[in-house]
């Protein structure tokens, strides 16, 4: 288990370089360049897009380990970590100054994570799905994403658009990682023709090309406090549930629960606050100030 939770950071550290840089890579070409095939050849000559695009494709062969080496339900969560690393990694490449408020959301994110995956400590389960279970859990993830989706476009530009669009993107995160799993034991049992002839090899294709779609029409379907919260804790809370319902993961019970809500709480706090913070407001959109302020965050001076 030790192993898969090393992967994972590592693909939450993949996916926040990834972001942080192919951002840079963006603020970085001309206004009269930013779109169509200017945009992409500009993007193409920028170390910063590539090196960008390489974190993302290490981020993806790091979950796939983490997946196939530990459970659904102990790796997903960790992915909380991709929101910490980015205003990590952000501050640095952006040299935005961080404050202390800010350090303490990232310490109860970390803190939050640690003792509630060693109190719940998912174990057990099987390598693969039957392919009867795999009926109804798409029946349902699809049905609320749906929902989601229809309701979150139905509402004008602001917070609960941002998070229905944000939550059903998390929805289908969470889906894809599942049937990476399933597809990485496909492939060791059956070796690369096994794997490009299952169908969760392209389930997983489209459920996160979907993911993505949906991400960016959240990011810009309203503020950011309303859509990171949902995207972050949603991946995990439904990657957990998954691990539980189609893996047959267990985690602890009884005494353990204790710690286990206690670490879930401290994670649920640091990603509010974290996602209310100027800093990675400024990290995501350097010098928008105006866009952090809209967002209801303080100014520079308050945020200590």
């Amino acid at each position: 288990m030790a192993l898969a939770i090393f992967f994972a950071v590592l693909a939450a550290a993949g996916n926040a370089l990834g972001t942080v840089l192919q951002r840079r890579a963006v603020l970085n070409v001309p206004d009269t360049r930013a779109h169509g095939l200017l945009l992409v050849r500009d993007l193409l000559h920028n170390p910063a897009w590539l090196v960008g695009i390489l974190g993302v494709v290490f981020a993806a062969l790091f979950q796939a380990l983490a997946l196939k080496s530990g459970s659904l339900a102990a790796v997903q969560p960790v992915f909380v970590l991709e929101l910490p690393l980015a205003l990590v990694i952000g501050g640095i490449v952006f040299r935005v100054r961080v404050s202390r408020r800010t350090w303490a959301a990232v310490a109860c994110i970390f803190v939050g994570l640690a003792v509630g995956l060693f109190a719940a400590a998912p174990s057990g389960g099987r390598s693969q799905v039957p392919g009867m279970w795999w009926m109804p859990a798409l029946a349902v993830v699809v049905t609320v994403g749906a929902a989601l989706v229809l309701t979150g476009l139905r509402r004008p530009h602001g917070p609960a658009r941002a998070a229905c669009l944000a939550a059903a993107a998390a929805i289908g995160n969470a889906l894809t990682a599942a049937l990476v799993k399933s597809a990485m034991e496909v492939l060791s049992r059956e070796g690369a023709a096994g794997f490009l002839l299952a169908w969760q090899t392209y389930g997983f294709a489209v459920a996160g090309s979907s993911s993505l779609f949906l991400l960016g029409y959240a990011m810009q379907g309203g503020p950011l406090i309303a859509s990171q919260p949902a995207l972050t804790l949603g991946d995990a809370a439904v990657g957990f549930c998954l691990g539980g319902t189609l893996y047959a993961e267990s985690p602890r019970l009884g005494l353990w629960l204790v710690p286990a809500l206690l670490g879930a709480a401290l994670v649920f706090y640091g990603v509010f606050a974290l996602s209310r913070s100027r800093c990675l407001a400024e990290c995501a959109a350097p010098g928008g100030e105006e866009d952090a302020t809209r967002q209801g965050e303080r100014p520079a001076a308050a945020a200590m």
